[in-house]
C-alpha cells in the first residue's frame, strides 16, 4: 500500500542520535510538513531490503541522512561495522532517493581531512581521512555523489547537544566530580550545536533553492578542546582546574585532525544562513540543559 501524504514528508533516519533529537525538537516549527522519525529499531539503514520496502510503502519528498557509525576509536577494530554502516548503507539510501525523487540531505564529518591545513577547510580542499571513521565517511560521500547527483551533503564538526553522549555533557559531569581535569589544547576545530544544524537543515528545505553538492556547517569562530572546555567553565561557574595537555599527553586509537576549522561562506551564500558564533550557541546549550 503507497501511504499518500497532502504535506511535503520528511524522513529522518538515525533520529535517536544528537542531530536526529534536534530535528525532532525542531519539527515542532514546521507543521506544514510531515516528518517520519526512524531510529535503527524502526529502520536499520544497513539492511537494504527493509529500506527499499521503507520507500516503496512511503512517499518521502526528504531525507536527512543522520544515520552514521560515529564510534571513531571503535572503529578501528570494527572496521566492518563502520564501512557498513557509513558507506554501503549512505550508497543504498542514495540509490532508492534517486529512484523516488526524494531529496537526500546526508551528513558528513571533518574527519574527511588530515587536519594538517593552516587555514579554514572549503569543500572543494583534497580529504585525506586519518583513520577508518574518517575514510568510512569519506567512501560514503563518494557513493551518495555517485548514486545520487541532487544529494546535499553537510559536513559537520565538534557536534554537541543537550542529548545524547558528547564533550559538553561529558565536560559538565567531569567538573562536577573531579577537582581538576586534563583538555587536550592543539586540536582546533568549530563546537556545532545540533540545535542549530537542524534550524540550517530545515531552512535548506523550506527555502526552494536546489543546488546540489557538498557544504561545510559549523557554528562561527574557531577554538581548542581547552578553549571549550574553558568556556563551560566560565559560563557554567564552575571551580574546577582545567590544565591544558597535547594531543601526545592523550593518546587514542584513533588519530584525531589537528585542524579542522572549516569555511562556512559557500552555505552561508547559497541558502542565505546566518550562522551563530560558537560561545553564544554554547551558552544556549547550556540554559536548556539547566
Amino acid at each position: 500500500m503507497f501511504l499518500k501524504n497532502s504535506k511535503p514528508s520528511v524522513l529522518v533516519t538515525g533520529a535517536n542520535g544528537q542531530l536526529g533529537n534536534e530535528l525532532r525538537v525542531v519539527a515542532a516549527d514546521y507543521p506544514t510538513h510531515h516528518f517520519i522519525f526512524t531510529s535503527r529499531k524502526e529502520l536499520a539503514v544497513d539492511d537494504a531490503d527493509a529500506v527499499k520496502r521503507f520507500f516503496a510503502e512511503q512517499q518521502i519528498d526528504y531525507c536527512i541522512n543522520c544515520a552514521a557509525y560515529t564510534a571513531v576509536d571503535k572503529a578501528e577494530s570494527d572496521p566492518e561495522a563502520a564501512y557498513r554502516i557509513n558507506e554501503t548503507a549512505a550508497a543504498c539510501l542514495a540509490t532508492l532517493c534517486n529512484e523516488h525523487h526524494t531529496r537526500l540531505i546526508h551528513i558528513s564529518t571533518d574527519y574527511v581531512f588530515n587536519g594538517q591545513a593552516t587555514e579554514p577547510y572549503k569543500e572543494d580542499d583534497p580529504t585525506n581521512p586519518l583513520g577508518v571513521y574518517g575514510v568510512s565517511k569519506r567512501k560514503g560521500e563518494e557513493a551518495v555523489l555517485k548514486n545520487d547527483p541532487s544529494a546535499v551533503i553537510i559536513r559537520t564538526s565538534w557536534l554537541y547537544s543537550s542529548f545524547g553522549h558528547n564533550f559538553v555533557k561529558t565536560m559538565l559531569r567531569l567538573m562536577k566530580e573531579r577537582e581538576s581535569i586534563n583538555v587536550v589544547n592543539d586540536q582546533y576545530g568549530c563546537p556545532t550545536y545540533a540545535a542549530d544544524l537542524a534550524a540550517a537543515i530545515m531552512q535548506i528545505i523550506t527555502s526552494g533553492i536546489n543546488k546540489p553538492g557538498i557544504y561545510h556547517y559549523s557554528n562561527a569562530g574557531a577554538s581548542t578542546w581547552y578553549e571549550l572546555a574553558a568556556a563551560i567553565k566560565e559560563l557554567t561557574r564552575s571551580k574546577c582546574i582545567i590544565n591544558p595537555v597535547t594531543t601526545a599527553e592523550y593518546p587514542t586509537p584513533a588519530k584525531r585532525p589537528a585542524y579542522s576549522v572549516f569555511d562556512t561562506a559557500k552555505i552561508r551564500s547559497v541558502f542565505g544562513l546566518v550562522i551563530p558564533q560558537w560561545k553564544d550557541s554554547l551558552a544556549a546549550c547550556l540554559n536548556r540543559l539547566k
